[in-house]
């Protein structure tokens, strides 16, 4: 009987196809790099969505090239980077390249929410949140710029439903997957009721979205079309999974909301698995989780280890051309350069909001550093960019433990970040809490294949696929003394920068 899990893990810098059998061991992998995006104009980032089709179909293919056993499989899923949008035709033809998430265009001049909506959200002080919204909403964008477009779209789809459509025929998508500006209720997970006010803030025809199917439910089949495509099996069941920072929290064995996940990718993230829908900041709703009836309360650090590469390109060109003199990877001298410097950075301290959000902090906020001597080197403003964002992802914790009630014990990280042995252990010690990494680098994709485990029944339930799919490799614990340091200046200086440079940062704004 097959009882190995296939997932496709589409993320923003490639493609990946893992194959897992059912403990969770990795047995297979081929990764496709691809090219994120292209741009005609400052702030644009747009895809020909075929791009991404040909990178998973070239993916899977290298699995064959592996020699894996298609007949082992016993499902496959698919995980995808979040809010990257895509209008197709009744014949499922893109209209138009890919707005891809890292786009910055906002529809100017939308509407207010008038009538009764209107009135409560002023009366509730959220009509700048809600005005915010709408100009992130591609979909407001695309009705005011390109009509033509918006009057032809069949349906409108994230990239996991333009790729469950190329894999099975149907314009269908996982609820784990809802993450965007759409008229999603978070609470129910499903559509909006008819009367909800995301259909006036987005006015989108329901017709226009995809059926919705629940996390860990079979989707659809692997049509002859895609089999002739990808190899894959034809009728081989395509298992709904979630987007890839839910996937990513389940791979890490995040299921219980005292564990928090934190995402050390280029969007930083602190998440935490809650059965109960809380909204940790106001309007802003916890996503659909990687297992049914759950949720993920979340708290992003945009452009967040996107500034460790932001570094390395502008800082690091003397450990990148040692690494390669020496043919060992540059992480490691990047560690030895955070380990140069004590902890504390001697008081250089950063604000890591190189782009602000939605409300956390705000959308005036900027980056800042501060703290600067004559003895600060670049390694000082290394090691500050990581404990800064350690600092604000602990702020972010320390948040959602209070909406919650539910304290974070421990903690465990996945993306990039935590290959680095000095990250981890920085991490640890700012948190003051035992942290560890999961055993298996593909986190998200193990995620994905923990719910086409269940959805194919080669595991009962999601407790029974954690314990059996997911261990830690390592655990860091907090050095109490350096904690202790940093507590002082979490304390007694970061979280007094926002507050302190706030009317700074509102001016900067109007400029």
């Amino acid at each position: 009987m097959p009882e190995n899990l296939l997932a496709i893990d589409h993320g923003t810098q490639s493609v990946r196809a893992l194959v897992f059998d059912p403990r969770g061991n990795l047995l297979h992998k081929s990764r496709v790099p691809i090219e994120p995006y292209y741009s005609t104009a400052p702030g644009l980032a747009e895809q020909d969505p075929e791009v991404f089709w040909k990178a998973v179909c070239e993916a899977v293919q290298g699995l064959w090239a592996q020699g894996v056993d298609k007949s082992s499989l016993a499902a496959v899923s698919l995980t995808t980077q979040r809010s990257t949008m895509i209008n197709v035709d009744r014949n499922g033809k893109p209209l138009r390249p890919a707005i891809h998430w890292l786009d910055q265009r906002r529809a100017e001049g939308v509407k207010p929410l008038g009538g009764l909506w209107g009135t409560a959200f002023k009366l509730a002080g959220a009509s700048d949140t809600v005005a915010y919204l709408q100009a992130e909403a591609e979909a407001n964008w695309l009705q005011k710029n390109q009509p033509e477009v918006w009057k032809a779209t069949h349906k409108y789809l994230f990239l996991s439903g333009y790729l469950t459509y190329r894999m099975t025929g149907r314009f269908a998508d996982s609820v784990g997957c809802q993450v965007g500006y759409i008229p999603f209720d978070y609470k129910k997970q499903d559509w909006e009721a008819s009367w909800g006010w995301k259909w006036q803030a987005v006015p989108v025809d329901k017709m226009v979205l995809p059926d919705l199917v629940p996390v860990a439910a079979k989707i659809g089949e692997i049509t002859p079309e895609a089999a002739a495509a990808t190899g894959l099996p034809a009728g081989l069941p395509l298992i709904a999974a979630a987007a890839d920072k839910a996937t990513e929290v389940l791979g890490a064995g995040c299921l219980e909301p005292h564990i928090g996940c934190l995402s050390y990718g280029t969007t930083a993230t602190i998440n935490t698995t809650h059965k109960k829908y809380i909204e940790v900041i106001p309007l802003i709703p916890p996503y659909p989780a990687a297992a049914p009836g759950h949720y993920s309360f979340e708290i992003q650090i945009y452009r967040g280890y996107w500034m460790v590469t932001w570094f390395k390109q502008e800082f690091g060109l003397r450990e990148q051309g040692l690494a390669d003199a020496q043919g060992v990877e540059p992480e490691t001298l990047f560690d030895d350069l955070v380990r140069s410097v004590p902890p504390g950075s001697e008081g250089l301290v950063l604000q890591p909001y190189w782009s602000p959000g939605l409300v956390f902090p705000g959308p005036e906020a900027r980056g800042a550093i501060i703290g600067f001597s004559d003895v600060t080197t670049r390694a000082h403003i290394y090691r500050a960019i990581l404990e800064g964002l350690a600092y604000a992802l602990r702020e972010g914790a320390e948040r959602t433990a209070k909406r919650s009630g539910v304290p974070i014990t421990e903690l465990r990280v996945a993306g990039g970040g935590s290959q680095s042995l000095a990250a981890m252990q920085l991490t640890a010690d700012i948190f003051g809490l035992p942290t560890s990494r999961p055993h298996v680098y593909e986190a998200s994709g193990l995620g994905a294949a923990m719910d086409a485990a269940v959805g194919a029944s080669v595991h009962p339930d999601f407790p029974t696929a954690i314990r059996q799919m997911t261990r830690v490799r390592d655990t860091f614990e907090p050095d109490a003394k350096v904690h202790e340091r940093y507590d002082e200046l979490y304390h007694g200086v970061y979280k007094q920068m926002y507050k302190r440079l706030q009317p700074l940062y509102q001016v900067m704004r109007k400029k």
